[in-house]
């Protein structure tokens, strides 16, 4: 009883904060923190988008993808992945950007993290600070196989997730994230595969270097972010929904990795 009415409560949520029905939902979700990305996604496929009192969302049919931007920061990664993961998706996957943290990385490289580091603070009310936060296999995979057939550059590694956002003038910050060996910064992924651990939620991530703060010249400005979203963001996005169809393919073929949940095709509520 009481997880219907947790499952109740998540759904009346998620259409009070994205502004429409959880049956619009598709069996694919991309998460991103931009909302030019969900209009480019609604705009090339002339579909709706819907817009409540945090989300901004599109559905698409035809690519059985729906589309959601949830905003900033940890405690919305996790609200997002606590209320989606009630919904019968079989995959989802993080769009995001992040600051690289090597000399010879470009702006506009890729990097497909395998684990973030627990800096957020989040993570911490799904598990245990020695439990590491990992991208699920099975997605980063795809995301691995998409990029080499678009030859695509592209860096593995791991990120380190904090909720300090100007943190590029904090000497002693910065000396502590260079000894982690972290290869790119960001706000959300530690506790976005934590959550989806938690509920089982089969979630990876591809993100975008949109710059390169460690050098004072390569921090992010309006005008180099306004670049970044011209030059990028129709392959990022188009790169994405071409990574939900292949981890669908993957797990029809039964390939490990995806967590064993909506194995039906049924809406299955995630372990508590």
């Amino acid at each position: 009883m009481e997880r219907e009415r947790e499952r109740e409560i998540a759904r009346q949520t998620l259409e009070r904060y994205s502004g429409c029905s959880a049956g619009d939902f598709r069996t694919n979700l991309i998460l991103t923190n931009f909302p030019r990305y969900v209009d480019y996604f609604a705009e090339s496929r002339g579909i709706q988008v819907h817009e409540g009192s945090m989300f901004k969302v599109a559905h698409s049919e035809k690519d059985d993808v729906s589309i959601l931007d949830f905003k900033i920061g940890s405690p919305a990664a996790a609200l997002v992945v606590d209320v989606c993961s009630f919904l019968p998706i079989r995959a989802s996957l993080l769009l995001g950007m992040c600051g690289g943290l090597r000399r010879r990385y470009e702006v506009g490289d890729y990097l497909v993290p395998v684990a973030a580091i627990r800096g957020e603070g989040t993570s911490d009310f799904y598990f245990p600070i020695e439990v590491p936060s990992l991208a699920n296999f099975l997605m980063q995979r795809a995301v691995t196989q998409v990029l080499d057939e678009e030859k695509s550059p592209y860096h593995i590694g791991i990120t380190y997730t904090t909720n300090m956002r100007f943190w590029e003038f904090n000497e002693e910050f910065k000396t502590r994230l260079k000894n982690t060996r972290a290869q790119g910064i960001e706000m959300e992924c530690a506790t976005l595969f934590s959550a989806s651990y938690k509920r089982k939620l089969t979630l990876g991530s591809l993100l975008l270097i949109s710059d390169l703060p460690l050098n004072q010249e390569g921090i992010k400005t309006k005008e180099s972010s306004q670049k970044v979203y011209d030059l990028y963001t129709k392959n990022h996005v188009e790169i994405g929904i071409r990574i939900l169809h292949r981890a669908r393919e993957m797990q029809a073929q039964k390939v490990k990795g995806a967590y064993h949940r909506n194995l039906n095709g049924e809406e299955v509520a995630p372990p508590a």
